[in-house]
């Protein structure tokens, strides 16, 4: 039997393939909070598998208490930045992931947060609750509406496609998008192929939906940001990584941008005290992107069938090539 390491407590769909598989021992850090490192470099100890998620960072000490018998790390996410990907190669060990799988909850996600933020209720609900709800009054609680306005999709792949395709319908007026490359798909959504500076300056909402590399690593600065129009509304559903938050946090407490909304941060959790959540004009989610019971519950299914397959040397239903 080999012996397999998860490091979080997963969805039953996926802990039900692995115990009917017959093939491996499996070892839980039963709790829905964070493996401790050291218990961490504990477990892998010996393992031919491991399952892990964003938030374990498997780097070459990780590796090193594996030893040897490492055939397979899968990861319970579409990310995989938080893994030493040229060691990893370096050793032979396969890897898989759960892209597909989530794009349509984290595209669902990104609309509620683009709209709670624009049309601002978390702020509605909090003078709901504490009074502040008088009367009636014609400036009151002014937001931004999607009818006729500019949407900016920064990365238009799997998940950046399925946002556009549900914000359309609300009556988008232009949707630009910038990227690598240019996208025939995006025909589909009338989207306009443009550099990232004429997205960033004409478009009333600002999607960021691109994968963290180098090149994206703090893209979202003051310069970018300066380049905004003072009416527009940032979102941010991709890494946290992307942003530089101190930068974020001076144009939306100077006014230089009306609002933003995000999924991710850095670090996560944000501190409570950290200067983005005193802002009125700042709707912080807790990376729920995915957070729905079906979605959750396929992710877990997919790693779970990846961890076996990289195990028995057989096809992964999702590895990733690099």
């Amino acid at each position: 039997m080999m012996k397999v390491f998860i490091t979080r407590r997963i969805p039953q769909e996926g802990m039900k393939i692995l115990s009917q598989a017959g093939v491996c021992k499996v070892s839980l850090w039963d709790s829905d909070e964070p493996v401790p490192r050291v218990e961490l470099l504990k477990g892998v100890e010996g393992a031919h598998g491991l399952l892990c998620l964003l938030s374990d960072k498997i780097d070459t000490e990780v590796l090193d208490a594996a030893g040897p018998n490492l055939k397979v790390i899968s990861t319970l996410s579409v990310g995989f930045d938080h893994m030493a990907m040229d060691e990893i190669k370096k050793r032979g060990v396969r890897v898989g992931y759960t892209p597909d799988v989530l794009t349509d909850a984290t595209a669902e996600l990104t609309v509620a947060l683009l709209l709670a933020t624009a049309r601002r209720l978390p702020e509605g609900v909090v003078e709901v609750k504490n009074g502040g709800w008088s009367t009636w009054k014609p400036l009151w609680l002014c937001g931004y509406g999607l009818s006729g306005s500019t949407v900016g999709v920064i990365g238009l792949g799997r998940i950046g496609m399925a946002i556009a395709r549900r914000l359309k319908p609300f009556g988008v007026k232009k949707l630009l998008y910038s990227g690598r490359t240019a996208k025939s798909y995006a025909a589909e959504v009338e989207g306009e192929y443009v550099p990232l500076d004429t997205l960033v300056s004409e478009s009333d909402f600002v999607v960021v939906s691109c994968a963290l590399t180098p090149e994206t690593q703090g893209l979202c600065n003051k310069d970018f940001f300066s380049k905004m129009k003072n009416t527009a509304v940032f979102i941010n559903t991709s890494r946290g990584a992307v942003v530089n938050q101190e930068d974020l946090y001076q144009a939306l407490s100077s006014g230089q941008i009306a609002c933003a909304g995000l999924d991710v941060t850095t670090p996560e959790p944000l501190p409570t005290d950290h200067p983005l959540l005193t802002l009125k004009n700042c709707v912080v989610l807790p990376h729920i992107g995915s957070a729905t019971y079906s979605t959750r519950g396929i992710m877990a299914e997919l790693s779970a069938n990846n961890l076996l397959a990289g195990l028995q040397g057989t096809d992964m239903p999702s590895e990733l090539k690099f």
